[in-house]
């Protein structure tokens, strides 16, 4: 196990320093990024498509391969430590169909617990209290197949929650929602007491969310800074590719 150093990163719950992600075909995806974030604190990653945000996520969790510097709860990410970045740092992929594949919402939540060796009991109990948090306890013993997107996207959720990381990493976590299901979406992780790192192009819910924004620009860092801020600067949104939050045709 590689711990931190004392000193200043280890304030810190994610440090990423000069990282590098690579295509097969060469293409570099992440380019010298270097952030931060503190205990708690919740970040919104944006930028145009294909500005780096998905490649960034899957490999600070050690899904892609990349060079640098990742530390996420105290842990260096290497080959070695994988497995204990994911229990620190865990991912709400883009299509929650990836997280839940068990006959039962009850079933998809455990798996984690499971593998980590818990008791059942133990199980038990950590799963009803990832429903109960999220108000999803009457889909414990459905199928995905016969949830709604909105309860899909609590149900994967709940699964990451039941390992009880430190970092929760979320993949355009709005896509496909309906209005009330991404309210009741936005009202849940804004209580999450967890560093929160939300790749987005819903720029409405990054500024409600995230008090924080990083946006990314052909996957190096353009800025970093204050949502209220950037998400509404007409000419820095622009230069990045997005369009920031008010504008109209």
């Amino acid at each position: 196990m590689a711990i931190l150093n004392t000193g200043e990163h280890s304030k810190n719950m994610l440090n990423i320093e000069h990282w590098n992600v690579n295509y097969p075909d060469g293409t570099k995806a992440v380019r010298d990024l270097s952030f931060h974030a503190g205990p708690g604190e919740h970040l919104a990653l944006v930028g145009a498509n294909g500005a780096g945000k998905s490649t960034l996520i899957l490999s600070i969790a050690g899904i892609l391969p990349g060079e640098g510097l990742v530390e996420a709860g105290g842990i260096r990410l290497s080959k070695k430590t994988v497995n204990e970045i994911r229990a620190r740092a865990g991912v709400v992929f883009q299509n929650p169909d990836d997280q839940l594949f068990l006959p039962t919402i009850f079933d998809d939540i455990a798996f984690g617990p499971r593998n980590q060796g818990l008791a059942e009991d133990a199980v038990r109990r950590r799963v009803e209290d990832r429903l109960r948090l999220l108000q999803i306890e009457k889909l414990r013993d459905k199928s995905a197949m016969k949830l709604s997107g909105g309860e899909k996207r609590l149900a994967a959720l709940a699964t990451v929650l039941a390992m009880k990381p430190d970092i929760i990493l979320l993949d355009e976590p709005t896509a496909f929602l309906d209005p009330r299901a991404r309210r009741n979406l936005i009202r849940i992780l804004k209580k999450l007491p967890h560093t929160l790192l939300i790749a987005t192009h819903d720029l409405a819910f990054a500024a409600e969310v995230c008090p924080r924004s990083i946006i990314l620009k052909e996957g190096q860092l353009f800025a970093d800074g204050p949502s209220q801020e950037l998400l509404f600067d007409v000419r820095k949104m622009e230069d990045a590719g997005v369009e920031a939050i008010g504008v109209t045709e």
